[in-house]
């Protein structure tokens, strides 16, 4: 009788590569953790392959499941990951699947995250799920009737760019003013100069021209400081409105949140409650969510969708 083969994982960002294994019942085994050497492709397709030789239980069936950083192009497969030059403008599922003579499938990390919540996750059962990322940036993801929305280059889901922040809020009555900052992206205005972590950040320093961590701001906020309750109050603001505007656009019943900003219970709250506000139709069960695989939802929903391609 046959078996369903493991499905060996990896998830690529800037800074590491980790390695992972699902088994038959869907349970992921993280295994290893290596700093990527970004700037090499014979140094980063060297470690890959040592990596995965180093655990050598691996059938020669099993696919490799990619989650990472970057765009993947829907149609000729290529990369864009300016930050990761190693694999930058390549066909990274064909040059390692042939590298490593086996079925390689690679896809965005944000989307992976997104497909692990809506096949098992908090949003499993949700005909319509957006993944919203709040780490050191903004990202997003959409998965409908269990597949993952692959737009025009490969683009969905970046609510996090283009020139929509709000330019003034309203907080008890004060109009609070804010510049439209700059984006690595090339833009002006985006989320995410004030929205992720890092956006947090600049916020506060915009407001109070003081550094200090987004842990800081939220423990401050946490404990009723002024100043960062202040920061709390026009983050709340700055994100709520676009985020119930792409629930509007996209029809998602439910928002999974990740990166690190989804670990604080109190703040995702908020949040669900200020975005109940702007949507055109309110919902008595929660609309945003923080999800259930904030720490390795891309590697568990990368290997699902190699479960579901196989």
């Amino acid at each position: 009788m046959s078996t369903t083969p493991a499905v060996i994982c990896l998830d690529l960002g800037g800074s590491f590569v980790k390695l992972g294994v699902m088994d038959a019942q869907q349970q992921l085994t993280i295994l290893d953790q290596q700093k990527i050497p970004a700037d090499s492709w014979p140094d980063f397709t060297a470690l890959v392959s040592r990596m995965i030789q180093q655990h050598q239980h691996f059938s020669t069936d099993s696919p490799l499941a990619i989650s990472t950083a970057g765009i993947v192009a829907p149609d000729s497969g290529e990369m864009f990951a300016s930050n990761i030059p190693a694999f930058h403008q390549r066909n990274l599922s064909q040059a390692l699947g042939e590298l490593l003579q086996r079925k390689v499938i690679v896809h965005n990390d944000a989307d992976c995250f997104t497909f692990a919540e809506a096949q098992a996750g908090v949003g499993k059962g949700h005909k319509v799920v957006f993944g919203a990322i709040l780490g050191s940036g903004v990202g997003g993801g959409l998965v409908a009737d269990g597949r993952i929305i692959t737009g025009q280059n490969g683009l969905t889901g970046e609510w996090g760019h283009g020139p929509i922040t709000l330019t003034e809020v309203d907080i008890e009555g004060e109009t609070i003013r804010l510049p439209r900052q700059p984006c690595p992206c090339g833009q002006k205005g985006c989320l995410d100069s004030y929205g992720g972590a890092r956006g947090l950040e600049n916020l506060h320093r915009t407001l109070y021209d003081v550094n200090a961590s987004s842990l800081d701001i939220i423990a401050g906020w946490q404990q009723q400081e002024v100043q960062a309750n202040r920061t709390i109050q026009v983050w709340l603001q700055l994100v709520s409105q676009p985020l119930a505007y792409t629930i509007n656009i996209t029809g998602a019943s439910l928002v999974a949140v990740g990166g690190g900003l989804a670990s604080v219970t109190a703040l995702m709250e908020a949040l669900n409650e200020e975005v109940q506000r702007y949507v055109l139709r309110s919902t008595q069960h929660p609309l945003v969510v923080p999800g259930v695989f904030a720490h390795n939802g891309g590697m568990i929903g990368a290997a699902l969708l190699a479960r579901q391609v196989a």
